[in-house]
This record gives structure tokens, sequence and C-alpha cells, in this order.
């Protein structure tokens, strides 16, 4: 039988825009910051491929 996505674990959030902040130690803002710069750069990295691959795309047809 076919479970619901209902069923499944929800993923722990880690972090969310605009969160009270002030019931964190300094730890926790600590290791949200990491988190959140390494998330930065996986964005970084995934938009500099697609603009590569629109780049090239744009190049093949203006030939």
């Amino acid at each position: 039988m076919p479970r619901d996505e209902d069923d499944r674990p929800r993923p722990k959030i880690t972090h969310e825009l605009g969160q009270d902040l002030s019931l964190l130690s300094v730890d926790d803002i600590e290791a949200r910051i990491a988190l959140l710069m390494a998330e930065i750069e996986r964005l970084k990295a995934d938009a500099t491929k697609k603009r590569a691959s629109r780049d090239a795309a744009n190049a093949f047809f203006k030939s």
C-alpha cells in the first residue's frame, strides 16, 4: 500500500528567515551562520553553472 506524503518524517528546520533568535546560544547562531554561508556558496555555484549553460546556448544560436 503506498504511503501518503503526510506520513513521511519531515526534515527538521534548522533556520527560518526572520526567526526569533533570542533563545539561541552563540554556538547555535554561529552554527546557523556556517550553514547559511555553505548554502549561499552552493547557490552561487549553481547560478554560475546555469549562467555558463545559458551563455553557451546563446552563443550557439547567435552563430
